[in-house]
């Protein structure tokens, strides 16, 4: 049998490990959506320069004003369109990755949770008496962390919710405000 002080350096190193792997994930985790972020600016940018190029020919293009307006206005639509899609699919990142990045941390917390809540109870197996009022005081600690991360973690949900659904919310009016518009520029030419 292990005595304290060797089973409480054991609890170090191996907690030590865990939140060594716990930050490699979510370093991992952190430039996958990095990646994923520049990739789809990548996209975006090189899409919109070719669009951007092919409708400055087309409006120089115009004949007349009234030609010129009226591919303007027939640009404002898919244009609008595309900057919801971008917020959509910017939006689906953030949220894939903080999904992730939750995950990824409640497991090793309940693992790391876990082990200590076992030493605790080994340690407290070998404890000499009188000593059951500490222990009692450290798991009542671990208790009351615990239950601070579990409110921490609850909260964080609830404020990328409310995010995303503002987004969602924000996305239906610009559409439904490019829906309303574009038949009014059409009805100008």
């Amino acid at each position: 049998m292990f005595s304290v002080p060797e089973q409480f350096s054991a609890a170090t190193k191996a907690n030590f490990d865990a939140q060594l792997a716990l930050m490699t994930a979510l370093t991992g985790k952190a430039f996958e959506g990095v990646e994923k972020f520049v990739e789809l600016n990548m996209t975006v940018a090189k899409t919109s320069f070719e669009e951007s190029t092919a409708t400055a020919k087309q409006l120089l293009a115009a004949k007349d004003p009234q030609e010129f307006f009226s591919l303007t206005a027939a640009q404002a639509q898919p244009v609008a369109e595309k900057v919801l899609a971008y917020s959509r699919h910017l939006a689906n990142i953030t949220s894939s990755t903080q999904a992730e990045f939750t995950h990824a941390a409640e497991t090793q917390i309940a693992e790391t949770n876990r082990k200590v809540m076992a030493l605790i109870e080994e340690v407290s197996k070998n404890a000499p008496a009188g000593s059951e009022q500490v222990v009692e005081l450290f798991k009542t600690a671990v208790d009351n962390a615990n239950a601070s991360y579990d409110h921490l973690s609850k909260t964080t949900k609830q404020a990328v919710e409310a995010l995303e659904a503002n987004l969602n919310s924000t996305v239906s009016h610009i559409s439904q405000a490019t829906n309303k518009a574009a038949p009014r520029a059409s009805a100008r030419k």
